[in-house]
């Protein structure tokens, strides 16, 4: 087997490992969702599957989403990313205006009864823009000085809107993604410094202006300090933990859920599942985002050009860190943020808004992976290889092309 051959065989092994727990991840996600919001349902509602019906509305309307992101050509996407950013950048500032406050904060926007949160969408419109630029910075279409402007101004802008809502954990959870972009990107490792250092200066102060902030914060370092105040759901948090122990008091049989524990089928379903099925069950869900992120990761590592590359990476990272913040928050590793767990939390807007960068990711791993693609038709054996886009020159000639006469004649590009 050739050595092309060989890479579109790990890619398609990647995929489905990334396809497989995207689904086991959703299937988990269904089950608690209905455990943890049961018996609030049935008080609040009269129907005990009310939140469990509503995810599975959320869920099929991701997976057209999904569906259709995977049938598009990712590169398209390029010439879509400032667009992107524009509208999402107009849905912050409507959400500002007009959006609907809940929890302290206005993140929503009412749209013929149902709530979408932009903020979740503004997170792939940073991602694509960052690979963008990293991408024409790679093919010497822009200097570093006017991609770092642009950077900074355009996702700036973002995150200071996400930050009048106020929403800190989406805002370092973009900030987070575009890092990763950065990393990947081959930024050197002293503008990595920089940027690192810049960014935990601004969030440190941000902490500390906002009194409800830096009650977090101390309600993380000492939450009994405030059991009834800012260090309640982490107590709450800790005694579902502490109840399920290492199997878990059994599936639906939590105790937290009975009002003791706010938001159990949201933000803090990680605890629901800690302590029904133990630690068993928690390390179930943090293998599956470690499959997750492997195959997202080599679905990156193997696209053939740095568009797909950056944005198959930024997209898992962006994924992968949300979900370890919040693990982090419930597991009371960090001060709470507010970030629901992708794929297993209740969200309309969460749902959808993974679901549509999980086809992103699957379209980078259909129609930018190194390998081979099969011809199919008079001679079904015979192979194309994909030259690289890096490759290409500017007089779109392959890298291949100097291969002339008897040495054989350049395979012509996919």
């Amino acid at each position: 087997m050739s050595r092309d051959r060989a890479t579109a065989v790990d890619i398609a092994k990647a995929r489905y490992l990334f396809i497989g727990s995207s689904v086991a991840l959703m299937l988990a996600g269904l089950v608690m969702i209905y455990s943890a919001s049961s018996v609030s349902d049935f008080v609040l509602h009269g129907d005990s599957a009310y939140h469990l019906k509503r995810q599975f509305m959320w869920i099929g309307l991701g997976s057209i989403l999904l569906l259709l992101a995977w049938r598009v050509d990712y590169r398209a996407l390029r010439r879509l990313a400032w667009p992107a950013l524009f509208v999402t950048i107009g849905g912050l500032v409507v959400v500002l205006v007009i959006g609907i406050e809940g929890g302290g904060a206005q993140r929503w926007v009412d749209i013929g009864g149902y709530t979408i949160q932009p903020s979740e969408y503004a997170k792939l419109a940073c991602v694509m823009v960052a690979a963008h630029m990293l991408a024409q910075r790679r093919s010497r279409q822009l200097a570093d000085k006017d991609m770092w402007g642009r950077l900074f101004v355009s996702t700036g802008l973002v995150m200071f809107l996400v930050m009048l809502q106020p929403d800190m954990g989406t805002t370092v959870s973009i900030a987070a993604a575009i890092y990763v972009v950065l990393l990947l990107g081959g930024v050197d490792w002293r503008a990595l410094g920089g940027v690192l250092a810049g960014g935990a200066a601004i969030g440190t102060a941000a902490v500390l202006i906002a009194p409800y902030r830096a009650a977090r914060l101390f309600a993380f370092l000492d939450p009994w300090a405030d059991p009834q105040g800012a260090g309640y759901q982490t107590i709450q948090a800790m005694l579902a933990f502490g109840s399920g122990g290492i199997a878990g008091v059994g599936l639906g049989m939590s105790r937290q859920k009975f009002f003791y524990l706010p938001a159990a089928h949201t933000d803090f379903i990680f605890a629901i599942i800690g302590e029904e099925l133990g630690l068993v069950g928690a390390l179930g869900i943090v293998a599956a985002f470690v499959v997750f992120a492997y195959a997202g990761i080599r679905i990156a590592l193997g696209a053939r050009d740095t568009f797909g590359r950056l944005l198959a990476g930024g997209i898992t990272a962006m994924i992968v860190i949300q979900a370890i913040m919040n693990m982090a928050a419930v597991t009371s590793l960090m001060p709470v943020t507010g970030i629901p767990m992708p794929l297993v939390s209740y969200g309309g807007s969460t749902m959808t808004f993974t679901m549509l960068c999980i086809g992103v990711v699957l379209s980078v791993s259909r129609y930018g992976t190194r390998g081979v693609r099969v011809v199919r038709g008079k001679n079904p054996n015979k192979e194309q290889s994909h030259a690289s886009d890096d490759e290409w020159r500017g007089n779109r000639r392959s890298h291949l092309s100097g291969v002339v006469g008897g040495r054989g004649a350049a395979r012509q590009r996919a």
